[in-house]
């Protein structure tokens, strides 16, 4: 006999979400301790606890079965939580990208590197004018990186001769190249 009223057939989603929303009140706040107790950070322990309540419903929706989804909860949370301590942006962090934008390469820019190629290769060729015993002080020091102890046991003279040598080698050097525009040579740098 009808009643006027039209039946409607059972939602077979309420069911789910139902079950879903009891797990969640049941053992959400279990879930959440598993993660604050490996941070001690509540802001992440409930970022944890929805990502792994997340994971839940997707597995439900791909129409897996969880034997025991205590235990699934707990193992994913743990996971999760292990996992934000191997990821990259815990450990390193972030910066906004106007910080980041003033931040100098170690490298030389290309013009930078241009004109320092351009710079040695004057000094080279007026290093081939000078006499030989300042292109040999000059590349021990500079060239090969030897101190002033180590050349005057290679030349077999005392330290203060060989400080003096590479002083006027020096000097000699500096009047040959003349002023190298904004080159400072106490410094090493252009200005």
């Amino acid at each position: 006999m009808p009643t006027g009223r039209a039946s409607r057939a059972p939602d077979p989603g309420a069911a789910r979400r139902a079950e879903f929303e009891a797990l969640h009140a049941r053992l959400g706040r279990e879930v959440w301790a598993i993660a604050y107790a490996r941070w001690t950070d509540p802001d992440l322990a409930l970022d944890v606890t929805q990502e792994a309540f997340l994971r839940l419903w997707k597995q439900w929706e791909a129409g897996e079965t969880i034997e025991n989804p205590r235990a699934w909860l707990l193992r994913v949370a743990r996971n999760l939580a292990e996992d934000h301590a191997k990821s990259a942006f815990r450990r390193n962090g972030t910066q906004p990208p106007e910080l980041l934008n003033g931040v100098r390469s170690a490298q030389p820019t290309p013009a930078e590197a241009l004109e320092r190629e351009e710079l040695f290769a004057r000094i080279r060729a007026e290093l081939e004018g000078l006499p030989p015993a300042d292109r040999d002080i000059l590349t021990l020091r500079y060239a090969l990186d030897y101190d002033a102890t180590k050349i005057a046991e290679l030349l077999g003279v005392a330290v203060t001769a060989v400080h003096m040598r590479l002083s006027r080698a020096r000097q000699r050097l500096a009047d040959k190249l003349g002023p190298l525009d904004g080159y400072t040579p106490a410094s090493g740098t252009h200005t």
